[in-house]
């Protein structure tokens, strides 16, 4: 086994030394040959080294190569690039680069306090040097089969995540935790280890009483916030007559409760969100969570008609994580999503979402700081 993860380790370095040298000669062009050098190492503790050849200029990037990149793997990194540099014989200028899967921002913004440079396997790279600056930025994806660390945004894993953000600066045991996100405990476990591998818990005791607090809920949310841009789901348009919009919710949760509906659904969306966090002085449409499989349910339930234009309200089917923490409205029986995910689906940019999302932002902000 021991052979094998090696073997494994040794060809994503290769990978990633490849992908670098491609990376920088398309940055360079014909102003300068950049090749792998990684053989001219002689043992020391850097994975590979890479010369640019310029016109009256060489420089020589060491390079430290990891899968993934937690906070205590980034300063290893680092100690370990200056240690391999100031051991490597070189008679030119050098520099370090930490080459990995992906890169958060607050970890690129520390390599490049450090004056070291970074690639990401998706493209991204940053080289700054003496009067040269490569800076370019790619879309961020994960490259699973090449992380070690687990997807912490899968369906069971989501409702976790939710639970620890309802619950930020809180004290939660594993059991607790596993009944706020109404999922087991080995999936609990699994996105507790992640997070505390990137810094972001806090722990005391041990055992069954073992408690964790999530102490960096915006790094969590932010992390969220880019997969849920990429998520997948299924969305339908609708329409149904109002004789005064401004009253759609409430009309629509009242068609909802006299059915008797025995499944929970909530709002979301611009309409949801300029309830909880007024701003908008009139908002467009309803957007409905519904669990997987139950739109045609909603939809005879409302007397909704299928449209391809003029649609003004919008059923999304979704994982249980997406329907906790609903919010029940004080004086009607109007369900709301949670404020983290009203503030997560106003990410999508239409019309005023953005400056309504970053109004529940600050609530949420204001939040942890009372917590």
């Amino acid at each position: 086994m021991g052979h094998y993860s090696r073997s494994i380790g040794l060809e994503f370095e290769k990978q990633m030394l490849d992908a670098l040298v491609e990376a920088l000669a398309e940055a360079f062009g014909s102003e300068a040959s950049v090749f792998n050098a990684s053989h001219e190492l002689r043992g020391g503790n850097l994975d590979g080294m890479i010369v640019i050849k310029a016109q009256g200029k060489t420089l020589q990037v060491f390079v430290e190569v990891k899968r993934d990149v937690y906070p205590r793997d980034l300063r290893n990194a680092v100690f370990q690039l200056r240690r391999g540099m100031d051991e490597a014989r070189h008679g030119h200028d050098a520099i370090g680069l930490l080459a990995t899967s992906l890169l958060s921002p607050g970890a690129k913004q520390e390599l490049r306090e450090q004056n070291i440079a970074s690639f990401e396997l998706g493209g991204s790279l940053f080289l700054k040097h003496n009067g040269w600056l490569i800076n370019i930025e790619k879309p961020s994806h994960r490259i699973k089969k090449h992380t070690q660390g687990i997807d912490l945004f899968t369906e069971a894993r989501e409702s976790v995540i939710h639970a620890l953000l309802i619950n930020s600066h809180k004290w939660l045991t594993g059991t607790e935790l596993a009944e706020q996100a109404e999922t087991s405990p080995y999936t609990c476990s699994l996105v507790l280890q992640e997070l505390t591998l990137r810094e972001w818990m806090e722990s005391t005791g041990g055992g069954p009483s073992k408690r964790r607090m999530l102490t960096h809920p915006g790094k969590l949310l932010d992390d969220w916030s880019e997969h849920w841009r990429e998520r997948k789901e299924k969305k339908t348009k609708w329409y149904t007559f109002f004789e005064n919009p401004n009253h759609m919710l409430a009309h629509l949760a009242e068609q909802i409760d006299r059915q008797k509906v025995d499944y929970p659904w909530a709002f979301t969306g611009a309409a949801a969100a300029n309830v909880y966090s007024p701003l908008l002085t009139s908002t467009e449409g309803a957007e409905i969570i519904v669990p997987k499989g139950y739109t045609d349910s909603m939809a005879d339930v409302l007397g909704l008609k299928p449209v391809s234009k003029g649609a003004n309200v919008t059923l999304i089917e979704r994982e249980p994580a997406s329907l906790l923490y609903r919010n029940m409205h004080q004086d009607h029986t109007i369900f709301f999503a949670s404020p983290y995910i009203l503030y997560l689906d106003l990410l999508d940019g239409r019309g005023r979402n953005k400056e309504l999302a970053e109004q529940v932002r600050e609530r949420l902000e204001s939040l942890w700081q009372r917590n």
